[in-house]
């Protein structure tokens, strides 16, 4: 019988440098899945534990937790980016800045999804803009089935893409992902994001975190060890990756990520994303339990 562990992946430059080779130099034996896109892994993980690992969106993974879901979090982080440029509105229907953003239809793709958590997040910490202060506009509901979307949340399906709600002006502001339109009229709400990224970083330690590393419940019962392998596989990917910028967008490790980590679970409660706060040492202390100081 094979021992190989599935592990599903999105396309990531630390993803990409994990092998097979690399993975049996930890004793471990994987089955990969490279899935475009990886969202779509996402609700059969959390669902039914489909994969024996895998990539998920951290505002998934946080509902995972809540919701106590047989899933265990690794403090490894897969994706990430400055979010401020995802913010977007139509400069045809009149541009506008975060000080007009009270009372707007804001669409996102689903109220759950990272991006849009960590957009208004943002828009809380940094512009003093409360994530109940927006009307958003969705199409899609959250991987975890038991999550009850809030009252400020109006679902309306897929008939109309968000850009074309945001080019005929039925939503005001929309959230794109990795699927950002390079259209001439879709302009950033907040002016000159990636200088405001990088600038939010710099002064508050904080990343952007999209996605990190989980583990069904039912393979850490039956072999914990692979915790202490997972860890060190993707402590050697990331090293593999040469990557040498002066600001580390891919935090692993607790001690590296809790400053993100637990701004963007105190905002998510306030975002009515999560039933009850959850802390930071909650989020992480089955991983923590069996890695000891290797999860730091």
């Amino acid at each position: 019988m094979s021992t190989a562990l599935s592990l599903a992946l999105g396309h990531h430059p630390i993803s990409r440098a994990v092998t097979s080779e690399r993975a049996s130099a930890q004793g471990l034996e994987l089955d990969v899945r490279h899935i475009d896109p990886i969202h779509n892994a996402f609700a059969p993980m959390i669902r039914e534990q489909r994969f024996d690992i895998s990539e998920l969106a951290i505002a998934s993974a946080m509902q995972a937790v809540a919701y106590d879901k047989p899933l265990v979090l690794l403090p490894v982080t897969l994706a990430a980016r400055y979010q401020h440029k995802c913010l977007v509105c139509n400069s045809e229907r009149g541009a506008f800045s975060t000080d007009a953003l009270v009372g707007k239809r804001v669409g996102v793709r689903a109220y759950t999804q990272t991006t849009g958590a960590w957009v208004r997040t943002i828009l809380q910490t940094e512009y003093g803009i409360a994530p109940l202060d927006m009307h958003w506009v969705t199409q899609m509901g959250a991987h975890v089935e038991e999550y009850p979307e809030p009252a400020h949340v109006e679902r309306v399906g897929k008939s109309a893409s968000l850009v074309e709600m945001l080019q005929n002006g039925d939503i005001d502001a929309a959230i794109f992902g990795n699927d950002l339109p390079d259209l001439p009229w879709v302009v950033p709400v907040i002016a000159d994001p990636e200088a405001a990224g990088r600038a939010a970083h710099a002064r508050t330690g904080v990343v952007p975190i999209n996605h990190v590393l989980t583990v069904s419940a039912d393979v850490v019962a039956r072999r914990p060890e692979v915790l202490t392998a997972l860890m060190a596989l993707f402590r050697a990917a990331k090293t593999a990756t040469g990557d040498s910028r002066e600001i580390d967008l891919y935090p692993l490790g607790l001690a590296a990520m809790r400053p993100s980590v637990e701004v963007f679970l105190a905002s998510a409660y306030d975002q009515k994303l999560l039933p009850d706060r959850i802390s930071f040492e909650e989020l992480f202390a089955p991983a923590r339990r069996i890695l000891g100081e290797l999860a730091d």
